[in-house]
């Protein structure tokens, strides 16, 4: 578990400053109490990080639940009704988990998935923009274009223009100088500034600003321009941020609709999230899906039991673990004990870091989901590729992260079933395996991104030291999702010891170095 504690280690305090203000702008963006935030953030580390598959994923409280959480709080009455309703929908989930329903991520194409980390990049830098100048009216891990402060994503930065905070800005422009010449120049120079790493001498360097600055009328940042965790005077106190849920009402219809509310769209954002970190994972390990339900299930029982907000996978975090070198689950799991030493041993030192250099970390790692290179990669794969993508990006900007995934995922399924109007799709594996070791696969002639999971599932199953024939002779329309499957599994096929025999009417080869190269990558593949 500690193999890779020298990657894990700075990678989960990049990730403790990035879920920190989440954890709490969440919760205000939920009309929840503080400390929920905190609890949930707390135990998607802890609890729900040691029980995952996922070697890289993070979990915390999802900003996409925040418009729910918001309206079933006044709907069923109070938190403590509400929490019922955060139990009963973590059971659920544990039923899809039974019932193997994790497969559903699969079916997102690929095309919607990037669409998915790109819209997201895109979201981070506009949303982090007025928090970088020292505006900050909208609570951090609000993501929807209109938002709970009457603006919308647009009409805040214009605001932000008008309404600088001076202290705030200098000391983010300043973060945001450590962390670029951190990563570009001197986490080449030496192990010690890969161990010690950019955003942590950021955000220090931003208290002492704050310390220093504190009685300077010019430059000082106020209390609302910094980090505010609740701060408990005793022990008795921080017990009592605490909340538990009233059961009373477990017969109340409406807990039952927003049980399966919270359940269903969990559920969604964990898988979807799940496939999109496979995706940035430059390791390409496969996270089992049926095992994550299971995992944010169990944390949302135990979240909704001491007071905390639902619980999803979160790819802002996921991709902080990814960017900062995350090896293993210990990243996340540290994380966890990261908040929960912090909250209960220094609040005060947590509540003099700025909001303005923690905007400059996630401006970071939004400009890394979001490069513009992308745009350009995705267009040049063809309308059939670019069109899902980019109506994805648009739609989570201008709407929201659910809103804009369906939008993707709809146009993605009309492309598809043009296709589809032509062709037949269908995987077919022939062969058993002999004494050589040799399995035979033999791809069918219409192969799309409805294949996914079949494929996934198959070449994860091949044993180590084995020997896999892949015949794609008969094959004349081969979906970009599943080139890309394979190029993954050629990696993977290394670690695992695993030869590779591609049999095409082009030729045969052994071990191919790259299948995009190979197949020459098209929008989607014309083999003849």
């Amino acid at each position: 578990m500690f193999k890779y504690i020298k990657n894990d280690l700075p990678a989960s305090i990049v990730v403790f400053f990035v879920a920190l203000p989440l954890c709490l702008g969440i919760a205000l963006a939920s009309g929840a109490p503080l400390f929920s935030g905190l609890i949930a953030g707390i135990i998607g580390g802890i609890v729900v990080g040691s029980l995952s598959g996922s070697k890289i994923g993070v979990s915390g409280p999802a900003a996409g639940l925040a418009a729910i959480v918001l309206t079933a709080i006044g709907t069923l009455g109070g938190y403590e009704n509400f929490l019922v309703a955060v139990v009963l929908g973590g059971i659920i989930q544990l039923v899809f988990g039974l019932l193997r329903l994790g497969i559903i991520g699969y079916y997102f194409p690929s095309s919607v998935i990037k669409g998915m980390l790109t819209g997201i990049g895109i979201i981070i830098i506009l949303k982090q923009i007025p928090h970088f100048f020292g505006y900050d009216p909208d609570p951090e891990g609000d993501f929807a274009f209109f938002q709970v402060d009457g603006e919308n994503t647009f009409s805040e930065i214009l605001n932000s223009i008008n309404h600088i905070t001076p202290g705030s800005l200098l000391i983010g422009v300043i973060g945001l100088g450590i962390l670029l010449l951190w990563s570009n120049v001197l986490s080449k120079k030496g192990k010690i500034f890969q161990l010690i790493q950019g955003p942590l001498v950021a955000v220090v360097v931003g208290i002492i600003f704050y310390v220093l600055t504190k009685d300077s009328s010019s430059m000082a940042i106020q209390s609302s321009h910094l980090v505010s965790v609740p701060v408990p005077e005793d022990f008795s106190s921080f017990l009592g941020q605490f909340s538990f849920p009233n059961f009373s009402v477990i017969t109340n219809p409406e807990i039952w609709v927003v049980a399966f509310t919270i359940a269903l769209v969990a559920s969604l954002e964990t898988l979807l999230c799940v496939e999109a970190t496979d995706k940035l994972d430059p390791y390409k390990n496969v996270t089992p899906t049926n095992r994550e339900l299971l995992a944010q299930g169990t944390g949302n029982i135990l979240s909704g039991m001491i007071g905390g907000l639902p619980i999803t996978q979160v790819i802002v975090r996921s991709s902080a673990n990814i960017q900062s070198g995350g090896r293993s689950k210990m990243s996340a799991i540290i994380h966890g004990f990261f908040l929960l030493i912090s909250v209960i041993l220094i609040p005060k030192l947590l509540n003099m870091i700025p909001l303005s250099v923690l905007a400059a970390i996630l401006l970071i790692v939004g400009y890394k989901l979001a490069k513009p290179a992308l745009f350009k990669t995705m267009y040049n794969l063809g309308w059939k590729q670019f069109l899902p993508f980019i109506v994805t990006v648009t739609g989570i900007v201008f709407t929201d992260l659910l809103k804009g995934i369906g939008l993707g995922l709809a146009v993605g399924i009309v492309v598809i079933l043009i296709k589809s109007y032509q062709n037949s799709h269908f995987l077919h594996k022939e062969g058993e395996d002999v004494d050589d070791g040799k399995i035979k696969m033999t791809l069918a002639e219409e192969v799309t991104f409805f294949n996914k999971g079949a494929i996934l599932k198959e070449l994860d199953r091949l044993p180590e030291d084995s020997y896999l024939e892949l015949d794609v002779r008969k094959t004349r329309y081969l979906d970009n999702d599943i080139i890309e499957i394979l190029e993954d599994f050629s990696i993977k096929a290394k670690e695992r010891n695993i030869n590779i025999k591609l049999i095409s009417e082009r030729g045969t080869i052994e071990n191919p170095d790259s299948f995009i190269e190979f197949f020459k990558l098209k929008p989607k593949t014309q083999l003849n």
